[in-house]
């Protein structure tokens, strides 16, 4: 059996093919569109496994937003700066990052917890939870499932992956402070790359202020993202952490 490799080797090596299979997924454009929706002009977000930079990135710059992205492949990052120059590119890994806490208005993390441990994605949740400002947004997606050292054949890579159930994901996210404001788990796609029951995208928000409210009515639920085929799920900050 192959050696399983590290999310950077593996990402290194997919370079511009990982945008061609995955650069316009349906239901993380619907979730970009919510999210940038709530989020004023100058908005910092922050995208965790910014890839080659799309669609994440480069639709928040489009928005007027202040990008800063992260992941850990070097070629990704040298991809990403070349497409979306209105936002900064770091190669780091979320495990280890450390912006102080509440640094970001919104922070986004389509599918970069899936090649590292089961402990480190529940870390990593913690991570990033701490990172959203107080009244900001978190949106992510995955593919939940009590999952822990999986070896699979992904896009041609022998990888190892974990995951969380999304009972566990959603808990966890409340117990760091975060209102879930709306996640759905459709099907998994038949023929995705990845064999798992469900994918998963949380956005999240805390109770909205007066200038987002419906009509002169009083608290409106903010209303879900559109059901994308990437499950979503809504989760915001109700205190500093």
């Amino acid at each position: 059996m192959s050696r399983r490799k590290s999310a950077a080797e593996v990402f290194d090596a997919l370079g511009e093919r990982y945008e061609e299979v995955f650069g316009q997924v349906p239901g993380q454009i619907e979730a970009l569109d919510w999210l940038t929706a709530r989020l004023p002009a100058g908005a910092r977000v922050l995208d965790v496994g910014s890839g080659t930079g799309r669609p994440t990135a480069e639709t928040l710059v489009r928005a007027g937003c202040d990008v800063t992205g992260i992941d850990v492949s070097a070629a990704m990052v040298a991809l990403a700066r070349a497409r979306v120059p209105g936002a900064r590119f770091e190669q780091a890994d979320v495990r280890t990052y450390t912006p102080p806490p509440g640094s970001f208005d919104a922070v986004c993390s389509f599918f970069p917890l899936l090649v590292m441990d089961q402990p480190e994605v529940a870390a990593a949740l913690d991570r990033m939870a701490s990172w959203t400002a107080p009244g900001g947004y978190f949106v992510m997606a995955t593919v939940p499932g009590d999952i822990r050292g999986l070896d699979i054949e992904w896009m041609g890579h022998a990888v190892t992956v974990s995951s969380l159930s999304t009972d566990d994901h959603l808990a966890r996210l409340a117990d760091r402070g975060l209102e879930v404001l709306h996640h759905h788990p459709p099907p998994f796609p038949p023929g995705a790359p990845v064999a798992a029951p469900a994918q998963q995208v949380c956005s999240s928000a805390p109770p909205r202020p007066p200038r987002d409210r419906a009509g002169g009515g009083g608290g409106a639920t903010p209303p879900a993202p559109p059901a994308p085929e990437v499950s979503s799920c809504a989760t915001p900050p109700t205190r500093p952490r």
